[in-house]
């Protein structure tokens, strides 16, 4: 059984994975955030 030796392992397409994952969350929460100010202001 080969070894296991710490930080080795390629880890950039995981990286990329979860910098795209944060920046469609913060996207997504500035659009709804704007969207209920919208909805606040002129929805009657």
């Amino acid at each position: 059984m080969a070894e296991h030796k710490h930080g080795e392992m390629d880890i950039t397409t995981q990286e990329k994975t979860f910098a795209g994952f944060m920046k469609f969350t913060t996207w997504s929460v500035v659009f709804f955030v704007f969207l209920a100010l919208f909805l606040l202001i002129f929805a009657s």
